[in-house]
């Protein structure tokens, strides 16, 4: 190979990540990931030992690293393309597999618990577990804890110290029949109940461990301000991904209170014997096996949101077609059929999605999608408003409504003295996760996106344009734009009766700019039926011995709607259940103890 510094781009999870590659004396010396758009956690192992591998194994074509396939992928791919310009041979394509363990002896583990997973849920089980004396072992098929949340901000509390120093309580009460009322009645009162009213204390309990907290904030306007966003321990802004830090902290907690985590080490069955559970098995994916000896087992693999076989066969979902989710690396659903296949109850009528609204590739054009999803008109694919377009704040709402139109999405319209306006004074929805800090960078991908052909944004200089590249009637397009213009100059919304505040007129001014919005979720809800105690329905009234689950897997208390007025519900309800889940397992295993006691 020619010696030199060689730079090329591969395609990673969230979009172009490049590398430098450094060739000296003929030999491949250094390579570098010099830039990348990949979720903070997630990639996080592929960023560093994907080039180590390379360079090690002097090839590009190395295993990639568990749950980051695509940023593993991406970095070799580009290493590929790299090399080329070095003038490579072929010896840098053959294949190198790290040590297999395949043929080693099956290791035996003996534990109180057995965890599957370590998100957000399995994390504070495992930490709530070592409170209680127990020996616990956490197996999690990526290579670092924290699953989905580490993409999220932070958790729900109800009534704690940070809403009432920021005049921003509310009550327990108040929460809860808020929560019953919007999901009329069709859930577990008792189990919301003993999760909204343990929250507060876990928010304490978190920041005993040092998680600190920016304050509790609403989502958007009309919520209510529980959501305790993690203040990042190197004092950076909150946003995306902060809740990452949190899950440092409970694991290492858990690691000192006993806890023993195997990562790149996915469950591979939950055991039994005369209908009760007696353990699982696992394998590494350097081949390593491990049977593990447990007196009870708590599942918390994060539902089935990137898996596209059963999105489809258990909710009709079509994902990255007509449904899109950010396909965190791992999340499908394996959780759930090792539960059924041990004798859970599955319970189809639980399945649903934490349904919000979003671009396709989200990542890649998040500034733009923030300044795109403003209360303008939005149109389905016929050329009709479906919605009054003020509650677009509420992303379920939202997500609900474009489920109903054709091909589960729609066109969100502006111009660009619109967004001009918007940058200029401010958008006219705003929230935590879209700050109005996203409209300084929408341009810029504004115009990638046309570089692209990027389906998920559509610029036009005529409406003649515009209705072409929708597929829309020219003429209806024009109708419905008239229609509407004339509702903002009487500054009376007759139809869907949207706030004057939010009426304004669309003229083409400058270009016309869409986004192409689609129903999406952050993640699957249900399959299987729980207690406040963590225990597994069998059927309606008998739990499975010994089996246990938190988190999105047993999350079941939103009925058909993810409730977004009490935000901060999916990782508040994950870390809480996780806790109340040890808990039962905790008392489950005290009350084999005394009877094994009576009976010598």
């Amino acid at each position: 190979m020619k010696d030199g510094s060689y730079q090329a781009k591969g395609q990673g999870q969230d979009g172009e990540l490049t590398v430098k590659v450094t060739v000296t004396d003929g030999t491949l010396a250094q390579v570098e990931v010099v830039e990348n758009h990949e979720t903070p956690g997630v990639s996080s192992r592929a960023l560093t030992d994907i080039p180590k591998r390379i360079v090690d194994h002097q090839t590009y074509d190395v295993d990639v690293i568990s749950g980051a396939t695509k940023t593993s992928t991406g970095i070799s791919n580009a290493v590929k393309s790299a090399l080329a310009q070095a003038n490579a041979g072929t010896a840098f394509s053959q294949h190198v597999s790290e040590v297999s363990a395949s043929d080693a002896p099956v290791e035996q583990l003996t534990a109180d618990l057995a965890i599957i997973g370590a998100g957000p849920a399995g994390l504070a089980a495992a930490v709530a577990a070592g409170e209680h004396g127990l020996k616990t072992v956490v197996f999690e098929k990526n290579g670092v804890a924290g699953g989905t949340a580490n993409m999220g901000m932070g958790p729900l509390g109800i009534d704690t110290d940070i809403q009432r120093q920021g005049f921003n309580d509310i009550s327990v009460p108040e929460a809860l029949e808020e929560h019953m009322t919007y999901t009329h009645y069709r859930v577990d009162e008792d189990l919301v109940q003993t999760y909204f009213n343990l929250s507060a204390d876990t928010i304490k309990w978190l920041q005993d461990m040092g998680v600190q907290f920016a304050g509790a904030f609403k989502y958007f306007k009309e919520s209510n301000a529980t959501w305790h966003v993690v203040q990042p321990d190197d004092g950076s802004q909150p946003g995306p991904g902060a809740a990452a830090d949190m899950n440092k902290h409970l694991k290492a907690r858990a690691e000192k209170l006993g806890a023993t985590f195997y990562l790149e080490t996915p469950a591979t069955s939950i055991t039994t014997a005369d209908g009760k559970i007696t353990g699982i098995t696992a394998q590494a994916n350097n081949g390593q096996q491990y049977a593990v000896t447990a007196s009870a087992v708590l599942v918390a693999t994060g539902g089935f949101g990137s898996s596209k076989q059963m999105l489809h066969d258990e909710l009709g979902l079509n994902l990255n077609e007509d449904f899109f989710t950010f396909n965190v690396p791992g999340i499908e659903g394996d959780g759930l059929r090792m539960m059924w296949q041990a004798g859970a109850n599955k319970d189809t009528t639980s399945e649903t999605v934490e349904t919000i609204y979003l671009l396709p590739d989200n990542f890649q054009y998040f500034n733009s999608d923030a300044a795109l999803r403003q209360p303008n008109l939005l149109i389905n694919q016929r050329g009709d408003r479906f919605m009054n377009e003020g509650d677009m704040g509420n992303t379920t709402y939202t997500g609900n409504a474009l489920r109903l139109q054709p091909g589960n999405y729609g066109y969100c319209v502006m111009d660009q003295s619109l967004l001009d306006d918007y940058k200029a004074n401010g958008p006219a929805i705003a929230d935590i996760v879209h700050p109005a800090s996203c409209f300084d960078d929408a341009e810029g991908e504004i115009e990638k996106a046309q570089a692209n052909n990027y389906e998920g944004i559509i610029v036009a200089d005529t409406l003649s344009e515009l209705a072409e590249k929708l597929g829309i009637n020219e003429t209806k397009l024009q109708q419905t734009i008239d229609d509407y213009n004339q509702l903002c100059v009487q500054n009376l919304d007759t139809q869907f009766h949207k706030p004057a505040k939010f009426l304004k007129p669309i003229r083409g001014n400058g270009c016309y700019i869409v986004g192409k919005y689609f129903t999406g979720a952050y993640s699957t809800l249900g399959g299987i039926r729980t207690n406040k105690f963590g225990e597994v329905y069998a059927d309606a009234t008998h739990a499975v011995p010994g089996l246990y689950s938190a988190g999105q897997d047993a999350n079941t208390i939103y009925g058909d709607s993810y409730n977004f007025t009490l935000p901060g519900n999916s990782m508040g309800f994950a870390v809480n259940s996780g806790r109340m889940a040890a808990n039962g397992i905790a008392a489950y295993l005290n009350e084999r103890s005394s009877k094994a006691a009576v009976k010598v």
